[in-house]
């Protein structure tokens, strides 16, 4: 996991720190069958999710993770280790692809590039900001491409009190 400056330190951006072009790497998700079975079952039970043997005669020939799984895990690891926006990651909308499958024992991490920096003319304390958050395995391979169009807060000015 790295700063835009490659650094190992992670520090809490704001809208001005960003520049078109930075990129961010989140930490590692090790994904078992028993993780992609347990989400199924409670939030996206087919079975090509959730029956390893029913798996084998589906599109997907084995098990794979719901898209919906690995979404919440690419979640998890933007806010966890990928992308330190100093007001959290808030969406507003977004395109989300899943070229190949999530697989048991694939081990995921997100790399993240900053595509588009939009300063906001009516809430000049915020702008969005468009990245593309690709989730790979340990192949390199993309699963799931998602473009998120994020807002992200300018710094507060000096004395200013925090909002809430």
């Amino acid at each position: 996991m790295t700063d835009p400056t490659g650094s190992a330190a992670r520090k809490a951006l704001y809208l001005e720190d960003l520049s078109v072009g930075a990129r961010f790497r989140s930490a590692e998700h090790a994904l078992d069958a028993r993780q992609i079975i347990d989400f199924a079952r409670q939030f996206d039970p087919q079975p090509f999710h959730t029956d390893p043997a029913a798996a084998e005669h589906t599109f997907f020939k084995g098990l794979a993770a719901s898209g919906w799984h690995t979404a919440a895990i690419t979640m998890r690891l933007l806010v966890d280790s990928g992308i330190p926006l100093a007001d959290g990651i808030i969406g507003s909308g977004g395109e989300l692809h899943w070229p190949l499958p999530t697989r048991p024992d694939d081990v995921l991490h997100v790399e993240s590039e900053v595509l588009e920096i939009i300063p906001s003319r009516s809430r000049p304390e915020r702008g969005m900001v468009v990245f593309r958050c690709e989730t790979r395995n340990r192949k390199g391979e993309v699963l799931q491409r998602f473009t998120p169009k994020l807002v992200v807060m300018r710094r507060p000015p000096a004395g200013a009190a925090p909002p809430g």
